[in-house]
């Protein structure tokens, strides 16, 4: 299929915050924050779970 001026290479797609790793934390304090992360994302995911089976329940 051809495309008109579309492109769907994201190379040029980059943080530039982390251009600079030097500044990077250390690598367990990264794990740490992903963990938290998804803890947090797994308690909210719960929460809706709940919901969901409340309606289905209803």
């Amino acid at each position: 299929m051809a495309r008109d001026k579309t492109s769907l290479d994201i190379f040029w797609l980059k943080d530039d915050s982390l251009a600079d790793s030097d500044n990077l934390p250390a690598p367990g304090v990264i794990a740490l924050e992903i963990v938290e992360d998804l803890q947090a994302a797994l308690e909210q995911f719960k929460l809706i779970a709940g919901d969901l089976a409340e309606d289905v329940i209803d």
